[in-house]
């Protein structure tokens, strides 16, 4: 498996690992209307490929293709953090989340932080993230819980 930076024309499937991850993964913790507005099926391609264009994107790739991906703003924000949903467990994250550190620090930033999915927070405390507060966000009419995170570099 590799990490490399993402390609333009990664996008619309990345867009589908999120679509595909959040519905069979996030489920879990999350109604089935909740994970219809957070990545419904319409999701604008042109929209997602716009959000993202400022970010710094890693892709992981095996032999069956993209395998997961993240994002990180030049503030410190991870923004979308996501491993293929047959591929969860294989230390697919933890790689991508050392790219994200390696590149934060070459930003010379003092912390990395995102807004962490009931699922995910887990895996993002095992990583050094601590909560700084749980929260509830609006996404196309539907509240969902969260917990903003974050991790001081060293």
């Amino acid at each position: 498996m590799i990490i490399r930076p993402h390609k333009v024309n990664d996008a619309a499937e990345l867009l589908q690992l999120f679509h595909d991850t959040v519905h069979n993964v996030n489920i879990q913790d999350y109604s089935q209307e909740q994970i219809n507005a957070w990545a419904p099926a319409n999701f604008d391609l042109d929209r997602w490929k716009e959000r993202t264009k400022d970010y710094f994107i890693f892709v992981a790739e095996d032999d069956s293709g993209i395998v997961g991906f993240a994002e990180l703003e030049t503030t410190g924000h991870i923004d979308c953090f996501y491993v293929h949903h047959q591929k969860q467990g294989l230390g697919i994250g933890h790689k991508l989340i050392k790219e994200i550190e390696r590149k934060a620090k070459a930003l010379n930033l003092n912390e990395i932080y995102a807004e962490v999915s009931i699922t995910a927070r887990p895996f993002f405390e095992r990583k050094g993230f601590r909560v700084k507060e749980e929260q509830e966000v609006s996404i196309r009419g539907q509240n969902l819980k969260n917990y903003k995170m974050n991790r001081l570099l060293v």
